[in-house]
């Protein structure tokens, strides 16, 4: 089936569709991963965009019921150069368009994404219409300008678990996977190394929560209470948690008013605080910063972050559109970590309470594990408070 691809700017691009037949609106916006697809459709941060990958075939490994980073898939549409006609992975259980197809998302492929993604990287990333059936470019030009946009909009109750609930309580999904090989393996799928025990209680409020960050959590020993974005400071303490863990998530951070003000309770209360990408947004609101919006924003496994403290360099996967600007940040919040491309803020560090946050993606393993003691950082603050 024919596939069109339009932006506000009246830019054109036609090719094959696959996967729903639809047609979504959506911030188009490119990523630079050369895998992790379904990571990345699946990701609820990306509620509300067309995703662009850069690499140029995509698919080849198909889908599997395991690797889902949440309950759904989340992305408005998916935009590639080719999709593998072929999918070789002993773990697949589907292929790419099929999975787009079950999930009601929209895929062109045939686009020449080299030239999309420099017209992103150029004029910024861009309000998009993207179908999959029949329509003319000027009502598809129409359908991308006449989008709302992401400013101003809250996405994270729309993609947030609606009922609290504790992680993985029967221990059967954060333990990592253990290679094995031979003949006689009955289900090498499911094969786990041992688990620590879940000794420490934490709240994590599920702003758009990637699943592989309660794996982490719970690989730490945390047994983790998820609450809604909306739960107040009252309800989680409630748990009596002995750390706040603050989650990733789509949209702009300056929409969600009420988690900065639960969020600006929960910092007086003495409980360390960690938080990731949105919740990292939403911390340094709380703490007196102010956010902005990038022009094109990092979505990708390659971002390169330097450590202030250490001067180490850490190869980080992100995926964001707003930054905390620093220089709204009062005195007793440090900038401990910056993008070495655009040097924008990277990380926050309170200097006298233990609180402590990124905006990258510690969780994600695109290749390099710089970024996974992070975790072990944050259990250490919890049990030295």
């Amino acid at each position: 089936m024919n596939a069109i691809l339009a932006l506000e700017d009246g830019s054109i691009f036609r090719g094959t569709g696959f996967g729903a037949q639809t047609e979504s609106c959506g911030e188009v916006c490119f990523n630079t991963s050369m895998t992790g697809y379904q990571e990345i459709l699946t990701d609820p941060s990306y509620k509300g965009q067309i995703v662009t990958m850069t690499y140029p075939l995509i698919g080849n490994y198909g889908i599997n019921h395991q690797d889902m980073e949440s309950w759904r898939a989340h992305a408005a549409g998916f935009v590639v150069r080719e999709v593998s006609p072929i999918v070789s992975n002993w773990r697949a259980d589907l292929s790419l368009p099929q999975y787009l197809e079950q999930s009601g998302i929209p895929g062109i492929q045939g686009v020449d994404t080299r030239a999309l993604t420099k017209k992103l990287r150029v004029r910024g990333a861009m309000k998009g219409f993207i179908s999959t059936q029949p329509i003319s470019d000027a009502d598809a030009i129409a359908r991308a300008c006449g989008w709302a946009g992401l400013e101003g909009v809250d996405y994270a109750k729309e993609v947030t678990h609606s009922q609290p609930f504790l992680w993985d309580e029967k221990d059967t999904q954060s333990a990592e996977f253990d290679l094995v090989r031979g003949k006689n393996v009955a289900d090498a799928r499911n094969v786990r190394l041992p688990l620590r025990p879940a000794d420490i209680p934490i709240v994590a409020f599920d702003f758009g929560m990637k699943y592989n960050i309660l794996r982490r959590l719970r690989q730490q020993g945390f047994a983790v209470q998820v609450l809604p974005a909306t739960a107040t400071a009252k309800e989680a303490l409630a748990y009596k948690p002995a750390g706040i863990f603050l989650s990733n998530g789509p949209g702009d951070p300056s929409a969600l008013g009420y988690a900065v003000r639960t969020v600006q309770e929960l910092t007086q209360t003495g409980i360390p605080i960690f938080g990731i990408c949105l919740g990292h947004q939403i911390l340094g609101q709380a703490l007196g910063g102010k956010t902005f919006k990038l022009k094109f924003g990092h979505r990708g496994g390659n971002q390169p972050v330097k450590d202030l403290e250490t001067g180490k360099v850490e190869i980080t996967a992100q995926n964001h559109g707003f930054a905390v600007d620093p220089q709204s940040l009062p005195s007793e919040v440090a900038v401990n970590r910056i993008n070495l491309n655009d040097q924008t803020v990277e990380g926050l560090r309170h200097k006298t309470k233990p609180i402590f946050c990124v905006q990258y993606h510690p969780e994600a393993s695109p290749g390099p594990h710089d970024s996974t003691p992070l975790f072990d950082e944050f259990r250490t603050m919890v049990e030295r408070n």
